[in-house]
């Protein structure tokens, strides 16, 4: 594959990606919504699940054909990146105000996961099963219906309800066309998922590095982009409270929902990330909590913080993998 075309599959699976997860989310959650299901189920499940597309589609497809860096460096990155670029970024364009419900609960329950992901992967050799990956879409689903129940039980649900109402966009389509937008958005997403490994496969190669660097840089960044999109125009609105629990939750979706159907598929083994790279990924799973609990409010000078230190990984994996 000559540099030309790497790049044109970068670029064009990237644009894939991004303009699938956008017409699946528009679809899915109008849909359900045409359906009658509360604004509040939807964002709580569909636009969740929608909005982690890229990332899901890229690392089955890497399982599939055999490339467990690409798979585990996708995840790992992915969550540096959700929270060191994308949370950094928003909190530099506009302080984020932060809901007590997310630093008292959300952020300890994805500590608590993220941890738990990290102990198993270094105790069981780097490896992840297709028990261990059982478990993890068991843990998926228990997430989703506790965190439907709690929200229930909630005083607050009515105005999270509003809140998920007033980001999910309300439709003028007919049903027959929500459900083009959904099959359009799943077949780019099919699309964009496939040029997209192939191409970071190919950089993996022409670069000699392994596809672990490639996994938690180029990977990790391009199917994070509808998040990092979704966050910066959130914060130019001064909407930019939603971005944490996306971030969040996009985090949580990542290890247990991707690493275990991944996994199942596909037993993970040999993924060449390191203890470093696992470790920087619990430093800032953990750092987001004492940050977001200084007066509920992500500042920018905070922002800056994380932005600087998403670079300093990125530099130090240049220096030590040789990726540019």
């Amino acid at each position: 594959m000559s540099e030309l075309q790497i790049i044109l599959y970068i670029l064009g699976g990237s644009a894939g990606l991004f303009i699938g997860a956008e017409g699946l989310v528009r679809g899915s959650s109008s849909l359900a919504l045409r359906l009658g299901i509360s604004p509040l189920v939807v964002g709580l499940t569909v636009v969740a699940f929608a909005t982690s597309g890229p990332e899901l589609f890229v690392s089955v497809k890497a399982a599939i054909e055999g490339n467990p860096g690409i798979v585990v460096g996708n995840v790992v990155g992915s969550n540096i990146c959700n929270i060191a670029l994308i949370l950094g970024v928003a909190a530099l364009i506009s302080p984020m105000q932060i809901k007590t419900q997310v630093v008292r609960r959300e952020i300890p329950i994805l500590i608590i996961i993220t941890f738990i992901f990290l102990l198993l992967f270094v105790l069981l050799d780097f490896t992840i099963s297709r028990i261990t990956g059982v478990l993890f879409v068991i843990g998926i689903i228990a997430y989703i219906i506790f965190g439907y129940k709690y929200a229930l039980n909630e005083k607050s649900s009515l105005g999270l309800s509003k809140e998920f109402e007033e980001s999910i966009p309300k439709t003028a389509y007919k049903t027959w066309q929500i459900i083009l937008l959904m099959i359009f958005g799943l077949g780019l997403l099919v699309l964009g998922s496939i040029l997209f490994v192939d191409g970071a496969v190919a950089i993996a190669v022409k670069l000699g590095v392994s596809q672990a660097v490639i996994g938690l840089t180029i990977v990790a960044l391009g199917t994070s982009l509808p998040e990092l999109t979704t966050s910066i125009v959130a914060s130019f609105k001064n909407e930019n409270d939603i971005a944490i629990g996306n971030a969040v939750g996009s985090n949580v979706f990542n290890i247990l929902s991707i690493l275990g159907i991944s996994s199942i598929i596909n037993p993970i083994s040999n993924s060449g990330i390191t203890i470093i790279d696992l470790s920087i990924m619990m430093f800032f799973t953990i750092l987001i909590l004492p940050l977001s609990k200084s007066k509920f409010t992500l500042r920018r000078w905070e922002g800056a913080v994380l932005f600087g230190g998403y670079i300093a990984y990125i530099i130090y994996l240049a220096q030590t993998q040789s990726v540019f």
